[in-house]
């Protein structure tokens, strides 16, 4: 435990001497804050808005932003190495390669973790000192909500980054990659789900309507959403993403530890292929 200790702790270091950290926060912060106060810009006004608006606009915008500062930070964190020649270097220490990858996704993800509740969080302190919300207890359940699902998905895509690293050769490959990627879970996906609506003019029948919340759970971004609308009944009639799971079919509890799962389960791959891969 203590060498991937270290790997974690270099890893967020380089991250530190690149000021990734500093970048990715100061990012979230000021998306933040420009969300909340020139979000109801549409209806003719500025200033901080409700806070189902606030969140819901945060979840809307971060879920474009966050996978792709993910895949962007870690995608070439082992084939970056194996074509400088560094791979062989680092393995030829006492470290299995199980350690190295759960080390340095440890210190991608706590980048990414640091970041996002520093970013978030700074600004969240902000907009309620601003709309005396300090001691709400609604605001702080809605906003810890979005923090701690922003954190997760942040983590399952750099567990996606860690397994493109590991399949392909070329750097260039796994950028490209993690693009195509991060397009279909992004918009792709949410096209063809609309699409099959679309089609059938929402005559889905029972079954449909019992199978497609479901189906949310296929896409991570879809869960990070999900759990950020459902929460809000102002905002259930007429988001589609929060009505399809309305009812109680999903719950944000369940929704988190579907993201919990998209974490393990691409880190959990991503080691298993490496360890079988020819140096």
């Amino acid at each position: 435990m203590s060498v991937v200790r270290t790997i974690a702790i270099k890893e967020f270091r380089d991250g530190l001497r690149n000021r990734w950290v500093v970048a990715i926060t100061i990012v979230f912060a000021l998306l933040a804050i420009g969300i909340a106060y020139f979000g109801p810009a549409a209806s003719g006004t500025v200033g901080f808005a409700s806070l189902a608006t606030t969140v819901v606009s945060l979840a809307s915008l971060a879920v474009f932003l966050i996978p792709l500062i993910a895949l962007m930070l870690a995608y070439d964190s082992i084939v970056g190495e194996r074509e400088l020649g560094t791979l062989l270097l680092v393995l030829s220490y006492p470290i299995s390669r199980r350690q190295l990858i759960v080390g340095k996704f440890f210190g991608h993800g706590a980048i990414m973790a640091v970041s996002t509740v520093v970013g978030f969080g700074a600004a969240g302190l902000l907009i309620a000192g601003l709309t005396r919300q300090l001691a709400n207890p609604e605001f702080w359940g809605a906003f810890g909500l979005f923090i701690v699902s922003a954190t997760l998905l942040g983590l399952v895509f750099v567990g996606i980054a860690y397994l493109i690293s590991v399949s392909v050769s070329e750097k260039s490959k796994a950028a490209g990659i993690a693009l195509v990627v991060w397009f279909g879970f992004v918009i792709v996906f949410d096209l063809a789900l609309l699409g099959v609506l679309v089609v059938t003019r929402g005559a889905v029948g029972d079954v449909g309507r019992t199978i497609f919340p479901y189906l949310l759970l296929l896409n991570p971004t879809d869960m990070f959403r999900a759990a950020n609308l459902i929460g809000f009944s102002t905002v259930r009639s007429y988001v589609g993403l929060a009505n399809s799971v309305n009812g109680g079919v999903l719950s944000p509890v369940v929704l988190i530890g579907g993201l919990l799962v998209w974490i393990v389960v691409p880190l959990w791959l991503a080691v298993r292929r490496f360890r079988r891969q020819e140096m």
